[in-house]
């Protein structure tokens, strides 16, 4: 359990002025109401208890039950359900906005990379959906340059002992299989092919990509802020 606090802690330390940047990326470009309910795949309420709330109400769904306690916190209405992202048990539109965190990565195959992408295009009329991107040489889960690139065999052999997660979480062959097998980044391509009627963002770090961002606006705020825009992805930097 400390070697995973002390992991979890140089991720908050390492990230958090990129996900405070994307957090304020993401009030200007969808510009959430307070009358919005929004569906949060693969999130956890504490990431929404650090910002005032946007929205009206918040969903946070996972695959395992999240431990809350929303009386102590008044200000924000969230909820924790359990469900799969890949096959979401809502109805067609039933969000205004859907939004993922750095979660379609940890789903699976391609396979399943499709189906998470599917379910939450439809239940969602806005989109925010953010991954890391396969072309950065810089892998964020194992905090090591070059590893993601290596074939999975060769990647289960290595990790416990060449990267920052290995060393501290000090994994078993199990848990090493698990991680391996269950985070797959994407490439730019494929996440146009995942979400062929969003707009593709592109952080950069030195210039390469560092991570994407699916974004679909709501109708009526394409209308209003992008009459003329152009109808292929948007690759611009968010920094």
């Amino acid at each position: 359990m400390q070697a995973m606090f002390n992991i979890h802690s140089i991720y908050n330390q390492v990230f958090r002025i990129w996900r405070a940047k994307r957090f304020t990326k993401f009030l200007e470009v969808l510009r959430p109401t307070k009358e919005d309910v929004l569906l949060d795949v693969g999130g956890y309420p504490w990431f929404w208890t650090s910002h005032e709330q946007p929205v009206a109400k918040i969903d946070a769904i996972n695959i395992h039950p999240v431990f809350w306690s929303p009386e102590k916190f008044p200000n924000h209405q969230v909820n924790t359900l359990v469900g799969d992202g890949c096959a979401l048990a809502f109805p067609d539109h039933s969000y205004d906005i859907g939004f993922s965190n750095s979660v379609i990565e940890h789903v699976g195959s391609w396979e399943q990379q499709q189906c998470f992408a599917s379910e939450i295009r439809r239940v969602a009329r806005a989109l925010w959906v953010q991954t890391p991107a396969y072309e950065c040489p810089f892998e964020p889960h194992y905090m090591a340059p070059f590893i993601h690139y290596l074939p999975v065999g060769l990647q289960k052999k290595l990790v416990r002992w060449i990267t920052p997660w290995g060393w501290l979480t000090k994994p078993g062959k199990a848990e090493i299989d698990a991680m391996v097998e269950t985070t797959r980044l994407l490439t730019h391509n494929e996440m146009k092919e995942l979400f062929p009627d969003c707009e593709i963002f592109v952080e950069r770090l030195l210039g390469l990509p560092k991570s994407y961002i699916a974004i679909r606006r709501s109708q009526k705020e394409r209308s209003l802020t992008y009459p003329r825009r152009p109808s292929q992805p948007n690759q611009d930097n968010l920094i």
